[in-house]
């Protein structure tokens, strides 16, 4: 085989890789550009804005990320974290004692069917236990409330990562695209300069024994 002919397959098969990538980089820009403005769009959608900071309380002043974006609109995946860690997490511990949704739904079993008791039996306890269980219902919703919002949140985040995952491997495709065609091109300058009749590897004539022993 010719060397020129050689060098003219491997920067045609360069320069279709470069073409493949690039492909590749306009889909994964797409799906990158969709996620941040879906995203965008939801959170906006929800009117969520971060405390002032002038409004936070110390406990707040020490969560991450809520100094940072105090009085910001929420519109971004990041955002969406730390509203849902730092803060709608701070307000959950403090509302049920670090208890979830999940966790309060004992009690509130127990003080339902000790009210049910209390009032089959006139028993004079049944106005503490119903205060006692209006509040572990009222703590149950806002957590349930709570978790919910802060969940949605956490997923919406996860959803921008995805997107951000997508534009870093576009830039990684964009690049050896890039690689590629710079190969192809040098492999098409060395084709040009290269003699059409050099062969590739040429075969060296092997002496015989005449030739040896002489």
């Amino acid at each position: 085989m010719k060397r020129r002919t050689l060098d003219l397959m491997f920067s045609l098969g360069g320069v279709v890789i470069a073409i493949l990538l690039t492909v590749a980089g306009v889909v994964l820009t797409a799906n990158a550009n969709f996620a941040t403005d879906y995203v965008t769009s939801q959170l906006a959608e929800q009117n969520i804005t971060f405390k002032t900071l002038d409004t936070l309380t110390p406990d707040e002043r020490e969560q991450p990320g809520l100094v940072e974006y105090a009085g910001q609109k929420l519109t971004t995946g990041k955002q969406a974290e730390v509203y849902a860690l730092q803060f709608i997490g701070l307000h959950l511990k403090n509302t049920a004692g670090g208890k979830t949704y999940a966790d309060l739904g004992v009690p509130q079993s127990q003080l339902r069917a000790q009210v049910a008791e209390a009032a089959k039996n006139n028993d004079p306890n049944l106005a503490a236990l119903q205060q006692q269980l209006a509040e572990v219902t009222a703590q149950r919703e806002t957590m349930f409330k709570g978790e919910t919002l802060r969940g949605l949140l956490l997923t919406t985040y996860g959803f921008s990562e995805f997107g951000v995952k997508a534009g870093q491997a576009a830039l990684v495709a964009y690049l050896a695209a890039l690689v590629m065609f710079l190969l192809s091109v040098a492999g098409f300058f060395h084709a040009w300069i290269t003699p059409r009749t050099q062969p590739f590897a040429p075969i060296e004539a092997v002496p015989d024994r005449e030739q040896i022993n002489a």
